[in-house]
This record gives structure tokens, sequence and C-alpha cells, in this order.
């Protein structure tokens, strides 16, 4: 119990929303049509075609979501390689100032 089975799947137009785009596309353009027409309209100013590319992306292309990677124990991967490559240089090849990582937000400085 208490589980939602069978219906409208999410994000899944219903049918007065289903009803408004068919008559919108069967009139003619739809308003994702219209801006791509403008968007590739050579005569059209640069700022004018850019305005539309902008407002038609949300459309053809998702949004990328930040992730964050949390690493397990030991070193980070790339400071675990430059410890390798520091421990197999000869010594009068080594830096003569250590070599720290980048900082990271929320790092203490010293």
């Amino acid at each position: 119990m208490g589980r939602k089975t069978g219906g409208r799947k999410k994000g899944a137009a219903n049918k007065r929303t289903r009803e408004i785009a068919d008559k919108a596309a069967a009139e003619g353009l739809t308003p994702l049509e219209y801006l791509l027409r403008l968007m590739r309209d050579e005569r059209q100013e640069q700022a004018v075609r850019l305005d539309a590319a902008k407002a038609a992306a949300p459309y053809i292309h998702p949004r990328l979501q930040a992730t964050e990677a949390t690493i397990k124990g030991g070193l980070p991967p790339y400071e675990a390689a430059l410890m390798e490559l520091m421990n197999t240089m000869a010594d009068d090849m080594k830096p003569a100032l250590p070599i720290h990582p980048p900082r990271r937000a929320g790092d203490q400085h010293e």
C-alpha cells in the first residue's frame, strides 16, 4: 500500500496539452520551429539569431547536471601519480620547492 500504480507517466502531456500542441503544429510553425528558423536565417542580425538559439537550446539539448565525485581512502589519483613520479626521479632532478596540488574549496589556508 502507499505506492502509486498506473496512470499517466511523469512528464507525459495530458490530453489538453496534447490537443494544444497538435493544433499549433497543424496551424503552422510551433514556437520551437519558429525559433529554429529564425536562428538559421542568415539575413537576421547576429544578436537576433543568438537570442533565438538561446531560447531554443533547452528544448533541444538537456542541461548537464553537476556531480560530485568522492574518493575513498588514499590520495586522489593525480596526487598519487605525482608522488609516484617524484619517487622515481633522481635526487638532482627533483624540484627544489615542494609541489602542492591546487587548493579545493573549503581547504584551510596555512
